[in-house]
């Protein structure tokens, strides 16, 4: 889930071509790219998957399949086939291992269902990794509600976690975390989903309505509690990208260089071996010695790990749980 870390961040050739049917086929950019553009896909459709969960989904833009991940949240897994992070995220929420992958299924279903109609993505084609044959970007998701991520943990099926980006329309990336983690505690507060599920109220509905966020590209954001008009998704200059010599899938993968790897979000424990290199002063070699030295009993050990001194440990440890 966190980003890769280097100087310019590697674009594989899928991506690369990716990018280049996206950008002819269903994107409308700005006339000058740039760190802060976003490529805006609309009339997407959900594609029926079994890897599809709360959080990461199969989406077909025209005639091509791409596979995105939701910024800012987590949505428990739906099997046992990573039972680290199925430890985590049922620690988290106070709820049993089986009661997660409960929750996370229903997490499925839930995004599921508001992607029966055709939806829009925000994306900046940034690498999420994954296991799947098809690389993984991360996206922000525009249902007729408003932004998927905000409806997941209003109603209890996700937590806030992830990795973080400035949405479409907004001058920080901590105003939509810092609203996101007023929906989580409503969520916590009213027992709805994971908080509620030994309750069984799992699929209980949040007692108080919310606003969902619906982010534009042209710098307006707008909340709303009613179904957004398909009219608001509008890109800034409806021209044709072949008349835009001046931008290129390469030139936006270069932006990826300016965003961060998120402090205090890395497990320890889980954080697989591209996870831990998205850490400032940690390479493949110190990655393979963290993983062999698990487990710990927190990131406070990684001083135990051979090679990581003092100068070290404190360069790395504000990027671990």
């Amino acid at each position: 889930m966190i980003f890769r870390f280097s100087i310019f961040s590697r674009v594989s050739v899928s991506a690369l071509i990716g990018v280049a049917v996206l950008w002819a086929a269903a994107v409308n950019v700005p006339a000058q790219g740039g760190a802060k553009d976003w490529i805006v896909l609309k009339d997407c459709r959900v594609i029926a998957n079994p890897a599809n969960d709360g959080d990461s989904f199969h989406v077909s833009v025209g005639p091509k399949e791409y596979l995105f991940r939701l910024y800012f949240v987590d949505a428990p897994e739906t099997d046992e086939m990573t039972p680290r992070r199925l430890v985590a995220q049922a620690k988290y929420f106070g709820i049993t291992v089986p009661q997660a992958i409960e929750v996370g299924r229903r997490a499925k279903e839930f995004v599921d269902e508001k992607l029966a109609t055709p939806f829009t993505i925000f994306t900046h084609m940034s690498d999420a990794m994954g296991q799947s044959r098809l690389e993984r970007f991360y996206a922000f998701v525009q249902t007729k509600d408003g932004d998927l991520g905000e409806q997941l943990v209003r109603n209890g099926l996700a937590r806030v976690y992830g990795f973080k980006a400035t949405p479409p329309g907004l001058k920080s990336s901590r105003i939509e975390f810092d609203k996101l983690q007023q929906y989580e505690n409503k969520a916590r507060q009213e027992t709805v989903g994971a908080w509620g599920v030994s309750a069984g109220r799992l699929n209980a509905h949040p007692q108080t309505p919310s606003a969902f966020s619906s982010f534009v590209a042209d710098g307006k954001s707008r909340s709303r509690s009613t179904p957004a008009d398909s009219s608001a998704f509008v890109s800034p200059i409806p021209q044709p990208v072949a008349s835009r010599p001046n931008s290129s899938p390469v030139g936006m993968s270069r932006s990826h260089a300016k965003e961060k790897t998120p402090l205090g979000e890395i497990d320890i424990n889980t954080a697989t071996e591209k996870e831990l290199t998205t850490v400032p002063g940690i390479g493949h070699v110190m990655a393979a010695r963290i993983i062999s030295a698990r487990p710990f009993r927190s990131a406070d050990d990684l001083k135990k790990v051979s090679g990581i001194g003092d100068k070290k440990y404190a360069q790395i440890r504000p990027y671990f749980q």
